[in-house]
C-alpha cells in the first residue's frame, strides 16, 4: 500500500526525485496528471484506470463524464525516471499546482499526490481543523440514524 509523506525539491533543471518507497510500490512506468485541490497525481501505468472510476461505462454524451476525462486524461503525461529516480516536471503541471521549489508527496493507497509545500501546509491546516466533520459526512445516513435510536 502506498502511504506516507515525503518532502522534495525541484532542482535547477526542473527535475524532481520521486521517493524510493513510492518507486518500489508503483514501479518505473508512471503517469502524472492534474489532481483535485490544485495538486498533481502520480499513478502507475497499471493503476491508471482506477483514476477514471466513476467515468468508465458512462455515456460519452454525458457532460460530466467528458469533463472529468478532459481534466484527468487531457493533462496526463508519462514520467520517465532516470537512474536516480528523478523526472522532469512538465511546466504546465508545475504552474497548475503552484509549484516553485519545495514539494510534498503524499501516498494515498493507490496513487501519490504532489503538492507545492505552501499549498499543502495551508490545506493540511484546514483539513486538520475539519476532519471530524468531514469524516462524519462519509458515514451512511442509516448508520447515523441507528446511533440516535
Amino acid at each position: 500500500m502506498i502511504i506516507g509523506e515525503f518532502s522534495g525539491r525541484v532542482d535547477e533543471k526542473k527535475r524532481v526525485a520521486f521517493p524510493k518507497k513510492f518507486r518500489k510500490e508503483l514501479g518505473e512506468k508512471l503517469i502524472i496528471t492534474k489532481g483535485y485541490e490544485q495538486s498533481l497525481i502520480i499513478v502507475s501505468e497499471a493503476g491508471w484506470r482506477a483514476l477514471l472510476e466513476g467515468t468508465e461505462g458512462k455515456p460519452f454524451i454525458q457532460f460530466e463524464t467528458r469533463e472529468v476525462q478532459r481534466f484527468l486524461l487531457g493533462s496526463a503525461t508519462d514520467i520517465e525516471l532516470d537512474t536516480k529516480g528523478r523526472f522532469i516536471l512538465p511546466e504546465f503541471l508545475k504552474a497548475f499546482a503552484g509549484i516553485t521549489q519545495e514539494i510534498v508527496f503524499l501516498g494515498l493507497s493507490r496513487y501519490v499526490e504532489v503538492w507545492s509545500k505552501e499549498r499543502w501546509d495551508a490545506h493540511r491546516e484546514v483539513l486538520e481543523k475539519n476532519i471530524g466533520r468531514i469524516s462524519e459526512r462519509l458515514v451512511p445516513w442509516e448508520i447515523k440514524k441507528q446511533k440516535h435510536e
